[in-house]
C-alpha cells in the first residue's frame, strides 16, 4: 500500500486525488464516498455550512483511516473540508479499494461512520431564514 491519505483541508476537495490514493491493479473495486452540502435539513432550507475542526482533528482522522485499513487489510483514504461551504460543495471524501465490491462497500461505510463519530469536526448550518445552528457540539 502507498502512503496513507488522511487530511483536513480549507481548499476544495479533489476526488481524483483520494481515488488515486487507494486505487491499484490488484483492486477490482474502488468505493468513493462524497459527502456533499445539501440544501435542506430537518425540513428547513439550508443556504450554507461552516465546518470547524479541533486542532488535533487530522490526527483523529488519520487514526480512523489507519484502524479501518488495519482491520480490513485494505487501502483507505479520507479528506474533510473545513471553512465556509455552499450547497453542492464536497465536505468529505472517503475511499476504499478492494479486490471485490462487497468488502470495499463494507469498509467504506465503516470508515465514514467512524469519521462522523470520532473526528472532532463541527458544522454550523446557515438556514435560508437567517437562523444558524451548530451540529455536533
Amino acid at each position: 500500500m502507498s502512503e496513507l491519505l488522511a487530511g483536513i483541508s480549507s481548499e476544495p476537495l479533489d476526488l481524483g486525488a483520494v481515488d488515486a490514493a487507494v486505487a491499484g491493479p490488484e483492486h477490482g473495486a474502488v468505493v468513493l464516498f462524497s459527502g456533499v452540502v445539501r440544501n435542506h435539513d430537518g425540513g428547513q432550507a439550508v443556504s450554507a455550512l461552516e465546518y470547524q475542526a479541533h486542532p488535533d482533528a487530522e490526527r483523529f482522522l488519520r487514526r480512523c483511516c489507519e484502524e479501518v485499513s488495519a482491520e480490513s487489510g485494505l487501502p483507505v483514504a479520507a479528506v474533510h473540508r473545513v471553512g465556509a461551504l455552499v450547497v453542492g460543495d464536497l465536505a468529505l471524501v472517503a475511499a476504499v479499494a478492494a479486490p471485490h465490491r462487497a468488502e470495499a462497500f463494507t469498509a467504506c461505510a465503516l470508515l465514514v461512520e467512524r469519521i462522523k463519530a470520532e473526528v472532532p469536526i463541527w458544522k454550523r448550518q446557515h438556514f435560508a431564514d437567517g437562523v444558524t445552528e451548530w451540529v455536533g457540539l
